[in-house]
């Protein structure tokens, strides 16, 4: 299982890189893994501002559907219309181009709320 030490996650299995004051989030290789082969994903929150834990989307893969949650409070300023033609991004590259939001953050200090690579090991299992 992947968990890259230069990313922040969630207990619910999002990741989160800063660039600037802009988040980037996904989610995990062990959460895409979980789903299995992805089929669509279903994000129509692009210029709302959600607080950390709130939904930001659906993710549906050929078992089950999950709710995407916000790992940090902001703006949603972007969404990867990628996933829109290529939902299976997440499973292939979920760190790079499966990449689902960028946050501008509220409150940057919610990021020390959030895991480290070490910390999401222990959950991640």
């Amino acid at each position: 299982m992947n968990i890259p030490s230069n990313l922040k996650y969630s207990g619910d299995h999002e990741w989160v890189r800063v660039e600037e004051n802009v988040a980037v989030v996904g989610i995990t290789d062990f959460a895409q893994s979980q789903l299995g082969d992805i089929v669509f994903v279903d994000i129509q929150t692009e210029g709302e501002t959600l607080s950390a834990g709130e939904v930001f989307g659906a993710i549906e893969a050929v078992k089950t559907v999950s709710d995407a949650l916000m790992p940090v409070s902001g703006e949603i300023v972007e969404i990867n219309q990628s996933l829109e033609s290529a939902p299976e991004l997440v499973n292939r590259d979920p760190y790079g181009e499966g990449w689902m939001i960028k946050i501008k953050m509220s409150d940057s200090e919610e990021l020390n709320d959030l895991l480290d690579a070490e910390q999401y090991q222990e959950i991640a299992q």
